[in-house]
């Protein structure tokens, strides 16, 4: 099982942004922290990184609420995390699994909720391309 789910795109970071959070949100997800890591590492005196890397935290309340409710260790999970990023000259848009992340727990509810989840994610990503 491969850990993350990646794509790529033609389009700059910052219309991938738009269609990000407009693809999120008619699927009830919504961003909570947007961090610019580049610009944190260049603020923190790193400026030996300059691709254009950002880190997305979204989030389903619902779903965030009923997989809390099975298991609260899930939260060490939380919230979703997607990755926007320059390679190779275009965008890259990619996300940690949340099936693979929730396999090291063994519960079986969990699993099929992270899969639902992940369907999501993976549909938000391929339709912002």
């Amino acid at each position: 099982m491969e850990f993350h789910y990646t794509v790529k795109t033609s389009k700059s970071i910052q219309e991938t942004f738009s269609s990000l959070e407009e693809n999120l949100k008619s699927n009830k997800f919504g961003v909570l922290w947007h961090l610019d890591l580049t610009a944190k590492l260049n603020e923190k005196g790193v400026d030996s990184f300059t691709r254009p890397f950002h880190i997305l935290e979204v989030c389903n309340p619902v779903e965030a609420a009923k997989v809390l409710s099975v298991d609260p260790i899930v939260g060490y999970f939380l919230p979703c995390k997607i990755a926007v990023y320059e390679s190779d000259g275009e965008t890259a848009i990619g996300l940690p699994k949340p099936s693979a992340l929730v396999s090291m727990l063994d519960n079986d509810e969990l699993k099929q909720i992270a899969s639902e989840i992940e369907k999501t994610l993976i549909g938000v990503l391929d339709q912002s391309i």
